[in-house]
């Protein structure tokens, strides 16, 4: 039988065969705590009575189950054995009748990897805590299940837990015997299920709304972490935009929600952002901030939040039939998240959020060799995996934004009201989402959907402007272009600004138009006979999906008044478009990067600052040429050093984000000597409080560079003798400037499987130092000689994790890129996913060649 990958053809054929009925899962989590017993894994009991109708009896199927043993397994009342139809990863099911009954009796393991049933024990106090992760395919590790989104079913669990513990899952739950019994929930698929177990920290409010008819919704609500991190638990936040949220899609949806009680549980060590379980969403714990954070934090931990109630709606209540349509709920929740934010809650600048940082990941991935239509073509699980990317959300949340544009927002909204209450509890595909649009809208939405669906690739509009003899606009086009490898032209409605600098000095708007750009040429009648601009800004207010190019009068404006631009979205544009030419060898980095030193100062949007300092460090790692780097470092330490000491108002939140980017871009002594009086409070800085995770980020720097050992690290730890603490210590001692370290944190990572997800993720980060080129450059023929066993032997996404993280970026030669060639050349029948995520890498470092080699002719 097959491993643990499931096909789309596989789970197709099993959708027309079985039909589910309903789940009762039993588990015993009691062996969470307490020593290890035995040579394997740790392990849980988890017995799971399945319910299901085949329409072909006689007919065979099987179900899944990932479990180190099975100890028992009945199929209508007749007994299996299971060392005859149990392989590792699948249950061989023979001879189905009408009305099936499935008895699975199984010994499952805890996991160390963010997947499955998750444990952790914290450092601080030895507690132990629990928590499941599925999407896609992972909740056949903690029970026996048909693991495809299109069964739907509903669940009733039950669990036994330590003394003490409290127990949540998707339903509402009671202790009684010990036992903790869980209410049967709508049906729902396999993959949002959810279990949380521990001595959490609970805190609770409650949501109430008077409903159309008449009727009262009442929706529990909780919020739960650690216990070591309740100091920092700003749970009224948390509430405040959750009901914010439910408030905004109430009026926007107009179906109730539908999960009865709302729990958001911020877990350890967890590989995502977020997840969507419906009635029990989990976070990633790093959304409790320990010290001061900028305004943009607490933003995204919003959109985060909103993101996945969103959910509830599109993802839980209508689901995509196979991950091929997994844009109909990602997509929709990404924009969804902007939407509300803007719509709904403090964050009103949010829109330049997306455009700046949402919009950048997209870029990036909508030009990797192995970008894909938004409705992506998923074989199988693995494939799956890898689509959780940035054409997914991103990329999906753009184009969604450009439909809004072109079919309203009140017919799009109508379409969504349409959708749920015609597909509630179903699953769907493109043409279900489409049909309820084209009722809504009146428009062709196949040709919209071929157009911006179905090709994959970005565009770029660039201006052509031709004045009069009197100097004023003759004629103004948008000149649209595609890649070679996708030729595709769209179309696009596009507002173009048109600016010029005030007498005070000011770059200001004074002429705007919208327009529909369709073809390679479109003219912009309505700006014929405006007065000359200085810069034409051709996707003004982000309308579409697109790379922003500038004409020569333009790109002249900008090098020379950037920061005179007053509107923070225009300007976000600016910085945006600017970085895309830089990564496409269309502006040389030391120019991006005099860019930043000159005007990233007087940035008002902390998210956009915080942007372009990430934008600073790529530039000039990756796309400055190595003669001019040590140069360019120094350039942007002096930056950085300036606009902390000198010019951030003290105490302000662009305070804190120039103490980051300067600790990240200190180079010489004397950074270092700042560095280290911050952290033994020998310098003061007026309004910078050095808390605890910034003496983290103030130490790191000093490792890397030799100026801090082993002895000062443990004693920090000391200090922060936490998880997060020992996540930084784990980062940092990895950084270490040695040889030594580095075969060490190679060995952690790459031979052994004994560190956490959490720490191997630490490891990794820390390990692969800019500054260290040379210490690093022996293990780029190691990592082409490991890949495949790392794939082979690994969970998906710790091996998505080692060869995404360790590939040797930082060798920018033709060699590297040679040895990435040679290698798929030998290795054409690889995992199609290991072989996609070196495709990346390689293009990545080819780019960054690229630039280097334009800034070295420029």
């Amino acid at each position: 039988m097959p491993g643990e990958n499931l096909t789309r053809d596989e789970a197709r054929e099993r959708a027309a065969l079985l039909s589910v009925d309903g789940y009762e899962v039993s588990l015993d989590l009691r062996s969470a705590v307490g020593d290890e017993s035995g040579d394997g894994p740790r392990t849980f009991r988890s017995v799971t009575t399945i319910r299901f109708r085949c329409n072909e009896p006689g007919a065979a199927s099987f179900a899944d189950l990932i479990a180190p043993s099975v100890t028992a397994l009945s199929l209508n009342g007749r007994d299996l054995d299971p060392g005859a139809v149990f392989d590792g990863s699948r249950i061989a099911l023979e001879d189905l009748a009408a009305d099936n009954e499935l008895i699975v009796d199984a010994q499952c393991a805890y996991s160390r990897t963010g997947e499955g049933m998750h444990r952790f024990v914290d450092p601080e106090d030895g507690e132990v805590y629990l928590y499941t992760q599925y999407e896609p395919a992972d909740s056949r590790r903690v029970f026996a299940n048909f693991e495809q989104p299109d069964l739907k079913a509903p669940f009733r669990f039950e669990v036994r837990a330590p003394e003490g513990w409290t127990v949540w899952s998707n339903g509402v739950g009671d202790l009684a015997d010990g036992v903790w019994r869980f209410a049967e929930t709508k049906p729902i698929s396999t993959y949002i299920t959810c279990v949380v177990a521990g001595p959490y920290h609970y805190v609770t409010d409650s949501y109430e709304r008077v409903l159309d008819d008449g009727g009262k919704l009442e929706i529990p609500l909780g919020a739960l972490c650690r216990k070591g991190l309740a100091p920092y638990f700003d749970a009224d936040d948390v509430f405040l935009v959750t009901k914010q949220g439910l408030d905004f899609f109430h009026d926007n949806f107009d179906y109730p929600y539908p999960f009865g009680k709302y729990d958001q549980a911020f877990v350890p060590e967890y590989n995502l952002g977020a997840m969507e379980n419906p009635g029990l969403v989990t976070f990633r714990e790093e959304f409790i901030f320990r010290g001061k954070v900028t305004q943009a934090s607490y933003e995204g931990r919003a959109n985060v939040i909103l993101h996945e109630m969103a959910h509830m709606w599109f993802g839980d209540l209508v689901t995509m039939v196979w991950w091929d349509d997994l844009w109909l709920k990602e997509s929709f929740a990404d924009f969804m998240g902007t939407f509300a934010n803007v719509g709904a809650t403090r964050f009103k600048d949010s829109w330049i959020t997306f455009a700046n940082r949402r919009k950048a990941w997209a870029y990036r991935a909508d030009q990797l060799p192995s970008t894909h239509p938004i409705t992506a073509d998923i074989r199988d699980l693995q494939d799956a995996k890898l689509n959780f990317d940035g054409i997914t959300y991103a990329k999906g949340a753009s184009v969604l934004k450009q439909l809004v544009a072109y079919v309203g927002q009140d017919a799009f909204l109508e379409g969504a009201r349409r959708y749920f209450k015609r597909h509630a509890y179903g699953n769907t595909r493109l043409g279900d989402l489409l049909s309820v649009l084209e009722e809504t809208s009146g428009r062709d939405m196949g040709a919209w959907s071929r157009s911006w669906l179905q090709t994959a690739g970005v565009n770029s509009l660039t201006p052509q402007v031709l004045l009069d003899a009197d100097g004023k606009v003759d004629e103004l086009a948008v000149v649209q272009e595609a890649p070679e490898s996708h030729p595709e032209l769209r179309p696009h409605r596009v507002a173009v600004g048109l600016y010029r600098r005030t007498p005070e000095g000011a770059l200001e708007r004074y002429a705007r138009a919208e327009a529909d750009v369709d073809g390679p040429r479109t003219v912009v009648e309505q700006l014929s006979g405006a007065e000359a601009p200085e810069l034409v800004l051709v996707n003004d207010d982000d309308l579409t999906y697109c790379k922003i190019r500038f004409d020569a009068g333009s790109l002249e404006t900008l090098k020379a008044a950037l920061g005179d631009i007053t509107d923070p979205l225009a300007r976000a544009l600016c910085w945006s478009a600017l970085w895309n030419m830089t990564r496409d060898a269309l502006l040389p980095a030391s120019d991006f990067l005099d860019l930043v030193m000159r005007f990233a100062g007087r940035e008002t949007s902390i998210g956009v600052l915080q942007m372009v300092h990430a934008w600073a460090e790529s530039a000039l790692v990756h796309y400055a040429t190595p003669e001019w780097r040590d140069h360019g470092a120094a350039l942007l330490a002096e930056c950085a050093e300036r606009e902390l000491l000198e010019r951030a108002e003290p105490g302000s939140e662009h305070q804190l984000a120039w103490a980051r980017f300067f600790a990240r871009t200190a180079e010489d002594q004397a950074g270092f000597d700042t560095l280290r009086g911050l952290l033994d409070g020998t310098t003061v800085i007026s309004g910078l409080e050095v808390d605890q995770e910034l003496r983290w980020a103030f130490l790191e720097p000093l490792v890397v560079h030799g100026l801090a050992d082993e002895a000062e690290l443990a004693a920090e730890l000391a200090r922060d003798d936490t998880a997060s603490g020992k996540r930084h210590q784990v980062r940092c001692l990895a950084g270490r400037l040695s040889a030594a370290v580095k075969a060490q944190g190679w060995a952690q990572v790459v031979e052994s499987d004994a560190l956490s997800n959490a720490l191997a993720e630490a490891t990794i980060a820390g390990w692969g130092q800019p500054t260290q080129r040379e210490l690093l450059a022996p293990y780029t023929e190691k990592y082409f000689e490991a890949i495949e066993r790392v794939w082979s032997t690994r969970s998906i996404q710790t091996a998505m994790n080692i060869v995404s993280g360790l590939f040797p970026s930082l060798q920018a030669s033709q060699t590297t890129l040679d040895a990435a060639d040679a290698w798929l050349a030998a290795h054409e029948d690889a995992a199609p996913a290991l072989r996609r995520l070196v495709l990346e890498g390689r293009d990545d470092l080819a780019r960054a060649l690229r630039a280097q080699a334009a800034m070295a002719k420029a």
